[in-house]
């Protein structure tokens, strides 16, 4: 099944993980699209919309992988509360061994965050697939 077991190794590997798995699942699927600025200038970007071909309601997708210790576990609340600002409801998909089970627990709690391999069965419930 996809999104089940998906072996990714970057953030590139994982945006184009679940944008195949959006169409797979029967949604269209765009990648990098433009949402306006952060505060401080920068063009803000959503990794990864999902659209309902019939209902049109649409998901944005934020893709973080972190394979080992890094700075990428540090910017994700900042990247949860951003999604906030999107004109569209959104999620964070996490990929990679190098995320705490700490940061693993919060991110599943702000109901905003979802693992790669749970990411299948949670579109199905938000699209009624």
């Amino acid at each position: 099944m996809p999104g089940k077991g998906t072996a990714v190794e970057n953030g590139e590997q994982l945006k184009a993980a679940v944008a195949v798995l959006v169409s797979d699942l029967g949604l269209d699927a765009k990648t990098e699209v433009r949402v306006g600025r952060r505060i401080w200038g920068a063009v803000r970007r959503i990794d990864v919309v999902a659209t309902h071909p019939v209902t049109r309601v649409r998901l944005g997708i934020e893709c973080k992988y972190q394979g080992g210790s890094g700075t990428a576990e540090e910017k994700i609340p900042a990247i949860v509360q951003d999604i906030d600002a999107w004109p569209i409801r959104g999620i964070v998909v996490i990929a990679g061994s190098g995320f705490s089970a700490n940061m693993r627990g919060y991110l599943v709690s702000t109901g905003k965050a979802v693992d790669l391999p749970d990411l299948e069965d949670w579109l199905k419930l938000y699209f009624g697939l």
